[in-house]
């Protein structure tokens, strides 16, 4: 389930999830950092794309920052050690104690087996660290692209099926006008870092602005 997400109405995205999350969802940047997001919700606290029950809405790309919960990668040294641990969310509701979902007779996926970390947890790290080279990579291409001076302030007005008129601040998009006007260098230094996935794929999911907007109108009728 994923009940945790049901206020967010914008998640973290890395490029490697791009071209599969454009189909539901604009992209867009925010913060001084320029994170690129996932726009799920058209007001603060709501997640269009989550019901009441956790699930989510199908068939809409699950962005791998929801699916990697309740698992998380933390500096294991404090202090920016560069050291990473793999952490659980222990209020969760994926987690419980052994004892309680045998009594449960639910299915267990226990963390260890004595000392040794189980295959679940095995995946989970290995999702988990790829998660974070990807969340590296795709900052590094963000810090490129803010280099060349493509980032704009934007603001947008959303127009719902019935009619009530949302107005969206606070987030960056890519200026396609100064994007064509890159010099032959300057793109080619895109293509080399892998950029221009990212920016090609930002461009397109401004399509799912419509994607978002159905479904306001079935949260609301649901």
């Amino acid at each position: 389930a994923f009940s945790f997400t049901r206020a967010a109405h914008a998640l973290p995205v890395v490029t490697g999830e791009m071209p599969a999350a454009m189909r539901s969802y604009p992209i867009v940047f925010v913060g001084p950092g320029n994170q690129p997001v996932v726009i799920t919700g058209l007001r603060q606290g709501e997640n269009l794309f989550v019901d009441r029950d956790g699930q989510w809405a199908k068939p809409h790309y699950i962005p791998a920052y929801a699916r990697r919960y309740p698992f998380i990668l933390a500096d294991d040294g404090g202090q920016g050690s560069g050291r990473l641990a793999l952490c659980v969310d222990r209020a969760s509701d994926r987690v419980v104690e052994q004892a309680a979902a045998t009594e449960r007779g639910g299915k267990v996926a226990p963390f260890f087996a004595g000392t040794e970390a189980t295959e679940t947890t095995k995946q989970a790290l290995a999702f988990c660290n790829q998660y974070q080279m990807d969340f590296a990579a795709t900052h590094a291409m963000v810090d490129q692209i803010a280099g060349h001076g493509l980032f704009v302030e934007r603001r947008s007005t959303v127009t719902l099926e019935n009619g009530e008129v949302l107005n969206l601040t606070d987030f960056k998009i890519i200026d396609e006008d100064a994007f064509n006007r890159l010099s032959d260098d300057a793109f080619l230094d895109l293509r080399k870092s892998g950029a221009l996935t990212l920016v090609y794929c930002h461009l397109a999911s401004t399509n799912s602005w419509s994607s978002v907007i159905h479904q306001a109108a079935l949260y609301k009728a649901g």
